[in-house]
């Protein structure tokens, strides 16, 4: 699993002009599965995000989670996160999980980081055309791949 966390004031997400989901602050995640992702990168990924001190404390330190400051999270799919552009420039998309692998586990890690805040989080829609708007704060932006684990 990719993922892209963006610190952020605010987020919104649309589909088809209409509204699917808004957060204040918090985290803005683009979350790419590959064919290889399991349920333990998942468990992984999504600890890693909702411990994540990333917000400032008095001394504007990064030093504070998403729980100490009563943050949101909006996750939004994207498969383009998986994208090889080794040859030529057309991106590659081959090692993306097909829909009805990554759909599940999709599911599974909305379920994860909702039971790690203990609050439900806002989402895009897998698979459709969407239209994401950010506040990026500061700017924080931090790319994770779980099968490096750095």
């Amino acid at each position: 699993m990719r993922s892209i966390i963006q610190r952020v004031t605010s987020a919104s997400v649309e589909i088809d002009d209409r509204e699917k989901g808004r957060i204040g602050t918090g985290f803005l995640v683009l979350l790419g599965i590959e064919e290889n992702d399991t349920t333990e990168d998942a468990e992984w990924l999504a600890g890693k995000i909702a411990n994540m001190r990333i917000f400032g404390d008095q001394e504007n330190r990064m030093n504070l989670s998403l729980q100490a400051v009563d943050g949101e999270i909006l996750l939004i799919s994207q498969f383009t996160l998986h994208a090889q552009v080794k040859k030529g420039n057309r991106p590659s998309f081959i090692r993306a999980a097909a829909p009805e692998k990554a759909i599940p586990l999709y599911e599974k890690f909305v379920d994860l980081l909702e039971k790690h805040l203990g609050k439900k989080i806002q989402t895009g829609e897998f698979g459709a055309y969407m239209k994401v708007n950010l506040v990026n704060d500061g700017p924080v932006t931090i790319f994770i791949d779980t099968k490096e684990r750095e």
